[in-house]
């Protein structure tokens, strides 16, 4: 006669047997305590890695305190971290090996549109989950990704508006300058087609493009200074991404065009990009954000000592001076995100996630709480413009009453009212 014990035994090894057969694992797989692996896809070298490096260090930061907290249906996170170097095409491959070999359940990462648009193909192959936490073009909307940065009616576009505005000093001329690659030109697209509705002439916009680790501006911020000299108010709304910032804001300096005169609206420079600049010039110059490190509330309080106790602990460069930005908070936003889906959906399988992701709501330290649209992949944030100040910190000048909701489909693009707001079924 069998004892307890071993019956017991028995029908466990039944019950996983029939779990294996009808691939019901839910249950077994939260029962396992072996670690959860999760990629991180930043450039730690290369043009790219002034922005992308502090999104690595964000998520690890963010693995770490998920991991004190008890981890992820009670296992342990564990950080695959890869550098694709800034070079779009190694993006893929680094992509593919994330999935494949170090079976990765998600992945945070990319900066670049380029290098969202070379990883998208394995991540549609081998049905992977990507969180993509920096702002871009929209054009865009896939079941396999969730975008954590803004689109351009949550960025671009109102950035515009304010510059038009009184407050904003009603700007008549604009310059579209930015890195050659799809997201300043497709911004652009959107940008001119917008601003045409509102009755800006053609004549009235310059546009100019640069490409990737650019470093001599002087003839272009001379172009621009004559272009503003011809009568109306001009203002320049910069796309330009990496490190090219430095030697752009250096030479705005240099040639003395002040933000009183051509004030510059930057959609890619934050407080990190500003490190290593004398910003005393820049005084006045604007970017626009769904966040900002100077944002005071108790929320963000928070999270900016976490940071900084982090980045001191770890001996992370500019420790001393620990900075947050936009596409960290998207990142934070992001992994919580996920831990929050995972648990509601029980299990790690992608499917079960990304259908668990909807309707997700977290703290964020925009002071704002965030939810993930129920079903077009994109956060719905609130809106931030900046001034910068003589420390490199932002005073906030402009802001919306609440979180708008994405439209990863500009309306200023023709033929996208009939697209859909949500990703197609595989």
């Amino acid at each position: 006669m069998q004892s307890r014990r071993t019956f017991i035994k028995s029908m466990t090894a039944i019950a996983a047997s029939v779990a294996l057969m009808t691939g019901s694992l839910t249950v077994l797989a939260a029962d396992s305590k072996e670690p959860i692996k999760v990629g991180i896809l930043h450039s730690l070298s290369g043009t790219m890695s002034i922005s992308e490096t502090a999104l690595k260090d964000m998520a690890l930061m963010t693995i770490e305190e998920i991991n004190k907290n008890g981890g992820v249906l009670g296992r342990q996170l564990e950080p695959v971290v890869v550098d694709p170097a800034s070079d779009w095409p190694l993006f893929a491959e680094k992509a593919r090996q994330l999935l494949t070999k170090d079976k990765v359940a998600v992945t945070f990462g990319c900066w670049t549109s380029v290098s969202r648009k070379s990883v998208l193909p394995v991540y549609k192959e081998l049905n992977g989950l990507l969180f993509y936490p920096v702002q871009y073009e929209g054009e865009e909307l896939e079941k396999n990704v969730f975008y954590t940065g803004a689109a351009p009616n949550q960025q671009a576009i109102p950035a515009v508006e304010y510059l038009m505005s009184k407050d904003g000093g009603s700007a008549k001329r604009f310059v579209l300058l930015g890195t050659d690659y799809v997201y300043p030109r497709t911004t652009n697209k959107i940008l001119r087609a917008f601003l045409k509705s509102k009755g800006v002439a053609d004549a009235d916009i310059m546009e100019e493009y640069t490409p990737f680790g650019h470093s001599d501006y002087q003839t272009i911020i001379a172009k621009i200074k004559k272009f503003s000299a011809e009568g109306k108010k001009t203002a320049v709304i910069s796309t330009i991404n990496g490190d090219s910032n430095v030697p752009f804001y250096k030479e705005l300096g240099n040639q003395g065009l002040k933000a009183k005169d051509v004030p510059v609206v930057a959609f890619s420079v934050g407080e990190e990009e500003l490190r290593g600049v004398d910003t005393k010039p820049l005084v006045g110059h604007l970017a626009a954000w769904n966040y900002f490190m100077s944002l005071k509330n108790p929320t963000n309080s928070a999270f900016t000592k976490k940071w900084a106790d982090f980045a001191k602990a770890k001996h992370l460069p500019g420790a001393d001076k620990p900075l947050t930005n936009d596409p960290m908070e998207a990142t934070y936003i992001g992994i919580n995100m996920w831990k929050q889906a995972v648990e509601k959906a029980g299990t790690t399988d992608v499917d079960k996630v990304i259908a668990a992701v909807g309707g997700q709501k977290f703290k964020a330290p925009s002071g704002f709480e965030i939810e993930m649209d129920a079903k077009n992949h994109h956060l719905h944030k609130p809106v931030f413009i900046g001034e910068v100040k003589a420390d490199g910190q932002f005073n906030v000048v402009w802001k919306t009453s609440g979180p708008i909701k994405a439209q990863p489909w500009s309306p200023y693009i023709v033929g996208n009212d009939k697209k859909k707001d949500e990703p197609e079924a595989k």
